[in-house]
């Protein structure tokens, strides 16, 4: 999976060329979004400080609409403040692009993983199970999902340098005892609670990608049955048997449902409580006068970043553990082969040896 890509010179410029214009794509989002997060903290404490316009409203809105629409800052060459649009418009550009190219960089992965299968298998005699689902299912979802979790993984990281530093300036905002005692102590907050959390969800989710795994064993037999039935209804297909096998889905959907639906009371309870910590830790500031609105909101919005970066295996959890079951699925598929592959060198070494 990982050689057929990273590992062939075919593949070696979309391999590190495409990998290398992605990361440098994803950086240059990261800095929009810790220039958008700055952004939050000037925006808020204008809200906050709207009630000392009442004299003079023309220039309060005047400033609220500067905030947000402005185009100066383009115009006088890059310099004074960024507004809204000015950073929204080109981070949605790039981020679409990105994206874009995400998929492609995907679609020439599973290329490489499915014409590595291809001669392979065929120089097998023996059958494999589900060998067609493997190389047609398996390779474009592992493909798939390759591309969406690593490209959250390393924007992840990207995020986490570039955040850490604005969270941990920020922390001087906090004003709660213990806490304010605590240099940084709002990183230290949310890699705790994250590391806390995963640790959890390791055990919750602990039997997620054994049934993920026996999901697709059933779903592969029912549509192995399927297929062969196109062409032989006589001796394939029959009621009976598809009812039996349906039968053999259905049990293994219920025991996946039921420890999906733990595991999403824990996680949709964990999601929840993770808005209001980094209110609960710098909201009294806002009432001893240490911080305005906006810093508030700055330290929301890093917490979240920094936070999601570090929970970022949680949040995907059902994703992993799907890409888990696949993973061994053409692990097994890749064993096989190697396996049926020997044997036939091995067998035709000693025919050979055998006429001489």
């Amino acid at each position: 999976m990982i050689k057929a890509f990273y590992a062939s010179s075919k593949w070696r410029l979309w391999a590190y060329g495409g990998g290398a214009l992605l990361m440098i794509s994803l950086w240059v989002q990261v800095k929009f979004t810790v220039a958008i997060n700055k952004w939050y903290g000037g925006f808020y404490n204008l809200l906050q400080q709207a009630g000392d316009y009442k004299d003079n409203v023309a220039e309060g809105v005047t400033l609220f609409y500067d905030k947000l629409i402005s185009i100066s800052y383009v115009l006088n060459g890059f310099e004074g403040e960024p507004s809204f649009v000015v950073l929204a418009f080109p981070y949605v550009i790039l981020a679409v692009l990105t994206s874009w190219f995400t998929r492609i960089y995907g679609l020439r992965w599973r290329e490489s993983i499915t014409f590595d299968y291809i001669p392979r298998w065929r120089s097998v005699k023996e059958e494999i199970e589900g060998a067609s689902q493997r190389i047609q299912e398996d390779c474009n979802r592992f493909a798939r999902i390759v591309e969406s979790l690593g490209l959250q993984v390393v924007r992840a990281i990207m995020t986490l340098v570039a955040f850490i530093p604005v969270l941990w300036e920020l922390s001087s905002a906090v004003d709660i005892p213990f806490f304010r005692d605590i240099e940084g102590s709002l990183v230290w907050t949310a890699l705790v609670v994250s590391i806390g959390g995963l640790i959890i969800s390791w055990f919750v989710g602990w039997k997620l990608p054994g049934l993920e795994y026996n999901n697709q064993r059933v779903e592969a037999a029912f549509r192995k049955d399927l297929v062969l039935g196109e062409d032989d209804k006589a001796n394939y297909a029959q009621p009976e048997t598809i009812w039996e096998l349906f039968i053999g889905i259905k049990f293994n959907y219920h025991r996946l449902y039921l420890h999906y639906g733990y595991f999403d009371v824990w996680r949709i309870t964990y999601d929840q409580f993770m808005v209001i910590v980094p209110y609960l830790i710098v909201g009294p500031g806002l009432f001893t006068g240490l911080v305005l609105l906006g810093v508030v909101v700055q330290v929301s919005n890093a917490f979240q970043k920094v936070h999601g970066g570090f929970a970022l295996f949680l949040e995907n959890w059902t994703t992993i553990t799907e890409l888990r079951s696949i993973w061994m699925r053409l692990h097994e598929f890749e064993k096989n082969l190697d396996k049926y592959n020997y044997a036939a060198k091995i067998a035709s070494a000693l025919q050979a040896e055998i006429k001489n």
